[in-house]
């Protein structure tokens, strides 16, 4: 068993890459090479500006590259919960915002010709206990009501067998909108967009130092340093403390992931019948597809840590998953990686300023849409296209203990186990 990504393994970082040295100066300096950063480089370079995408490892090294490959509709704060604090106008500009994210991914793929194995295979959310599939009746009537959304529909505990091979749920909600994509051929794709359309590329980059000068910022970085008349932080789950009011509006949370080997295909379609993706209804949720090659991917949280031993987390995520499908009992497992989620504590996206630097972060595992779009916004609102974002029009809350994540998030995990346990 590997303990790496197979994602970025299947795919490797690509030989012919045009990455480069740093440039003296550029209007702008993105720090982050995953979709935001990528997404807001491509937007500049349209709109002309000089743009370096600096990496403190290399090209998508981060959680764009290690995810589960599901752009999944919504955001990570559900919807009634998003209509109540923001209210119903504002709640129906988020939906469909997030309606929107997906479609500019598929519009990207297709643009760029990014052979990523994007499709609109579409998900269930699979009830853990009789008590949540209760809830399902519910949430369709409600999206129906309220977003006028048709494309939900519930399927009970005899019915779910026609989705997914497995006697573990008492049935599903399906969505027919999500899309599954390779997460590192897809990243991949984005950098070299970006290159062709002129980005510099710099691996290796770590920023150490920001400054403000007359013309911008003064960036120190590990390959030297660097002029830029704007910077934006797209760093999300791997945000530092460079600048401090940032990391105090974010925290990272670990996901994890493992894969079989590739399974015979009459497996794949017992187990998967309609080729979606899937989520289970706990607060420490599982997700699990198929890979385009066949093999079972099956991820979720253990304890919100981000630094489990890979090998006790696959031990963990593989006893669960033969839990789900106990075919899969005698299957070696190839890989097990793990990955940073950004959370905010509002559990929605922000975009903005934090002492003149701007930012975009808080995908809470919806970043392979939700980054992309918000980090093609962020492009455009610095390259003076566009004058806001709906996410920059929200309180972003921030907090003097948020770095001490090892410290709370335990106690957090007890709290979203409790909820599993008397939900």
């Amino acid at each position: 068993m590997k303990t790496t990504p197979f994602w970025s393994e299947e795919c490797p970082r690509p030989a012919d890459l045009p990455v480069g040295d740093l440039p003296e100066r550029v209007d702008v300096a993105v720090i982050g090479s995953g979709y935001t950063g990528l997404h807001a480089a491509i937007a500049l370079r349209k709109a002309g500006a000089s743009v370096a995408v600096l990496e403190q490892q290399t090209i998508g090294w981060g959680a764009s590259s290690r995810n589960g490959g599901m752009a999944t509709t919504g955001l990570k704060e559900e919807m009634p919960a998003v209509f109540k604090r923001y209210g119903a106008e504002m709640g129906r500009a988020f939906w469909q915002w997030a309606l929107a994210s997906i479609d500019h991914v598929e519009a990207t793929v297709e643009e760029e010709e990014i052979a990523c194995h994007f499709a609109r295979s579409g998900h269930v959310t699979l009830a853990f206990k009789p008590s949540h599939y209760e809830r399902f009746a519910g949430d369709v009537r409600w999206f129906q009501e309220n977003l006028m959304y048709n494309d939900l529909w519930i399927v009970d505990q005899d019915a779910v067998r026609s989705e997914i091979g497995s006697t573990a749920y008492f049935g599903g909600l399906v969505d027919r909108n999500s899309a599954a994509l390779h997460p590192a051929r897809y990243v991949f794709g984005l950098a070299q967009a970006a290159a062709r359309r002129g980005a510099h590329l710099v691996e290796q980059a770590e920023v150490t130092g920001l400054a403000r000068t007359a013309t911008g910022f003064r960036m120190v970085t590990r390959k030297g340093t660097l002029q830029a008349g704007d910077v934006l932080m797209a760093t999300n789950g791997y945000t530092g403390n460079v600048v401090p009011g940032l990391r105090r509006g974010i925290f990272p949370a670990g996901s994890y992931i493992i894969t079989t080997e590739p399974l015979p295909v009459e497996l794949q379609q017992a187990l998967s019948p309609r080729g979606r993706m899937f989520f289970d209804s706990k607060h420490f949720l599982n997700y699990f597809r198929l890979t385009p090659d066949g093999r079972m991917l099956f991820g979720g949280r253990h304890d919100l840590s981000t630094h489990l031993d890979l090998h006790e987390s696959a031990r963990r995520m593989q006893a669960r998953m033969v839990e789900v499908f106990p075919a899969l009992r005698n299957v070696p497992i190839t890989h097990s990686w793990s990955g940073k989620l950004g959370l905010t504590f509002d559990l929605m996206p922000h975009v903005g300023r934090v002492a003149g630097i701007a930012y975009a972060y808080g995908y809470a595992g919806h970043g392979v849409s939700v980054a992309s779009y918000l980090g093609k916004e962020a492009g455009e609102m610095l390259a003076g296209k566009r004058a806001t974002s709906l996410f920059a029009q929200i309180k972003h809350t921030r907090y003097p203990f948020t770095p001490y994540d090892r410290l709370y998030l335990p106690i957090v995990s007890h709290w979203f186990r409790f909820l599993d346990w008397v939900s």
